[in-house]
């Protein structure tokens, strides 16, 4: 892996394990997606959040979010993290990730944390809004509940969210 590639790695793990210790101090458990697929979880936690969760892309490949959250108490929700901090690629993905939300992701209730200020001018702005204005969900049996998030915008919709 080159250099450049190597740091935008790195520098997307911070933003999950910010996503881990905010929901971690909400009371949910970690659990890699393969071992709660494959079990009865018996005495686990009624708060989970699990990683490395599949999916069938639009191009009927197979894909991963970094987290999916299950809670007894409030439902499920896809949380897909990206990172971008200085001028790339990330930002060309964004209508690939929103048509993956809705023609794809299973889950209703979907957040993409957006972060790292590298982003073209107006990519972060056309995300946010084809999730306000449900861009392309004419039609859909279940249209989805897709909320856009910067790190910080996350933190404060997790303490809202998960107060008790």
């Amino acid at each position: 892996m080159d250099r450049q590639g190597g740091l935008a790695n790195s520098q997307g793990r911070t933003l999950e394990q910010v996503v881990i210790a905010t929901l971690q101090q909400k009371g949910f458990q970690v659990l890699p997606y393969a071992k709660y697929q494959g079990t009865l979880l018996e005495g686990v936690a009624d708060d989970l959040l699990l990683t490395n969760v599949p999916f069938e892309n639009i191009y009927g490949q197979q894909s991963k979010t970094e987290f999916k959250l299950v809670s007894r108490r409030w439902g499920e929700y896809r949380i897909e993290c990206k990172w971008q901090q200085s001028a790339g690629s990330v930002d060309e993905k964004f209508p690939y990730l929103y048509l993956n939300c809705i023609e794809k992701m299973p889950e209703a209730n979907i957040i993409l944390i957006v972060d790292g200020q590298g982003a073209r001018p107006g990519a972060v702005e056309w995300l946010r809004r084809a999730a306000r204005e449900r861009l392309y969900q004419d039609g859909l049996r279940q249209p989805k509940n897709i909320q856009v998030f910067s790190m910080a915008e996350f933190v404060i919709w997790a303490n809202k969210t998960f107060r008790g």
